[in-house]
């Protein structure tokens, strides 16, 4: 009974869990903050496209990855295209370098998780840069911190969704 439960459990479609996880992750980029606080604020958006792109290879994708990073450049205001190049760049390249791997463990989607938000923040700061945005460098990566931290909660909430 317990196993039959399982099976029916792993076989459902994540579709439902991928839209109400961009719909949180984009509530949570938009909620308003004070000032000190919003430097802190995590990247939400990247860490959830992470997830679905690694967890769910078979439904997210690098189209997956773009499609949410026009939606982030829409929703926080951007040019458009920045974080959606951020994010293909990210999704291509943590699929190329884990494609021989058949199980990814907490630890090692934590430790990709921490270069993607680096070289996320890094691309973003750099293009932000060349487009004549004066930014504050140290305010830009205070959210490396908090998403290297929150990262555990955004997988363990979507955890149960993960294909096997």
């Amino acid at each position: 009974m317990a196993l039959a439960k399982k099976e029916n459990f792993q076989s459902r479609d994540p579709l439902i869990a991928i839209v109400l996880s961009v719909i949180l992750a984009s509530v949570f980029m938009v909620y308003p903050v004070s000032y000190f606080l919003s430097g802190w604020r995590p990247t939400f958006m990247l860490l959830v496209m992470f997830f679905w792109v690694m967890c769910q290879p078979a439904w997210c994708g690098v189209w997956f990855a773009f499609l949410v990073g026009i939606f982030t450049d829409l929703l926080m205001e951007y040019p458009l295209g920045l974080n959606a190049m951020s994010f293909v760049l990210i999704a291509f390249f943590a699929r190329f370098f884990t494609r021989e791997r058949r199980i990814m463990t907490q630890t090692n989607l934590w430790m990709i998780a921490i270069i993607a938000i680096a070289f996320h923040l890094l691309l973003m700061w750099l293009l932000l840069v060349m487009a004549g945005n004066e930014m504050g460098i140290l305010r830009h990566w205070q959210a490396l911190l908090s998403s290297v931290l929150i990262w555990p909660v955004v997988y363990w909430s979507l955890k149960k969704w993960r294909a096997v």
